[in-house]
């Protein structure tokens, strides 16, 4: 296994800057997630990852071993990695044994080490039982974990995977969220992961590198990306928030529309710079108009315009003035259109970043 490090990575297609200085250490034995919307780059950085494409600037690092410059690259297969597609590509006409064998077949292994090394990753993938069945007898599943088991059986020191359950329905893709978080444990393998689905990245990852427009925008772990976003763009892109442009009143307070909220302050700011106010839907608070207080620090009086019944949940769209709000409340509450609201942003839910 080898840590990995990307440096100033930059790649162009014409005139359009696919990359522009991705710069990411990936440590021996963890999975990171690159977590991005299409067309960010993320793939890119995998396939130069991979050895597929040359970089037009920086370099790639596997441990001590520099593999991919724009002076040239290590060829992919000389490379010890293994890289997992969204398209399983299984051999139709080979079963499970076969089919995850066979890159062990092609570096001519002993038959017996081959059958004793199948096995014992079959049963990390959870695919016991399954050894003679062949792909059209499989869920997508299971035919995902057999692709998983053929990159994995071959011990690779870096295992790369491109939305490899990008063509699962949404139960299963819950389901091998957990199974390959679980097999990385078991096998602690050196992971990227490629993913748009930040649900996916935040159950998977160690760490998730927020990739926008050729960048990483922030990396941290699930907690830290979530709890303290470091841009507009990462508060919006996972979970959603609501983000608000504001200016800096004074250290804590920031007017926002017609409006002068309390915020949370890391001491990043001063009074007159422009920034934007984040605050998660789950942490807006509302209630009937009726008998509240929007005197109260960070409360107004807001008009409801939409809102969606998802059972434990309502999705709430609200005008505070020119302000547009999303809120996420219990289902029980009953609100229609145009219902007069009290919305109370806490506090310590405010969080401003750069804009």
């Amino acid at each position: 296994m080898a840590e990995i490090r990307l440096a100033g990575l930059e790649k162009r297609y014409g005139a359009v800057a696919a990359l522009r200085g991705i710069t990411l250490t990936v440590q021996d034995g963890e999975l990171v997630a690159l977590l991005g919307p299409s067309g960010c780059g993320k793939t890119t950085t995998l396939q130069i990852l991979a050895g597929f494409l040359i970089p037009d600037g920086g370099e790639v690092w596997a441990g001590d071993r520099l593999i991919s410059s724009p002076k040239g690259a290590v060829p992919p297969e000389r490379r010890r990695m293994s890289l997992v597609f969204q398209s399983y590509a299984l051999w139709p006409h080979m079963t499970v044994s076969q089919n995850v064998g066979f890159g062990l077949e092609m570096r001519r292994l002993a038959r017996e080490e081959i059958a004793d090394r199948v096995r014992r990753i079959l049963g990390v993938a959870g695919l016991g039982g399954y050894e003679q069945r062949y792909p059209h007898e499989l869920s997508g599943g299971q035919q995902q974990r057999v692709a998983l088991a053929r990159a994995l059986v071959v011990r690779p020191d870096t295992l790369l995977l491109d939305e490899p359950l990008s063509n699962l329905d949404a139960a299963l893709r819950e389901q091998m969220r957990f199974e390959i978080r679980r097999i990385h444990k078991e096998t602690g393998i050196t992971t990227v992961y490629v993913t748009h689905d930040q649900a996916e990245a935040m159950v998977i990852a160690d760490r998730i590198a927020v990739v926008n427009a050729g960048q990483i925008e922030q990396v941290g772990t699930p907690q830290e990306i979530y709890e303290t976003p470091q841009s507009r763009f990462v508060a919006s892109f996972i979970g959603g928030a609501n983000c608000l442009p504001a200016r800096v009143l004074e250290p804590g307070r920031v007017r926002c529309g017609d409006l002068e909220l309390r915020t949370m302050d890391d001491g990043r700011f001063r009074p007159g710079d422009d920034v934007v106010l984040c605050i998660r839907p789950h942490a807006v608070r509302v209630r009937g108009a009726a008998g509240g207080d929007a005197a109260r620090d960070n409360a107004a009086l807001g008009r409801l315009v939409q809102h969606a019944y998802l059972g434990d949940l309502q999705d709430l769209r609200i005008m505070l003035g020119n302000l547009p709000i999303r809120a996420l409340t219990s289902g029980r509450a009953r609100y229609r259109p145009d219902d007069q609201l009290l919305v109370e942003l806490p506090a310590e839910a405010c969080r401003l970043v750069r804009t």
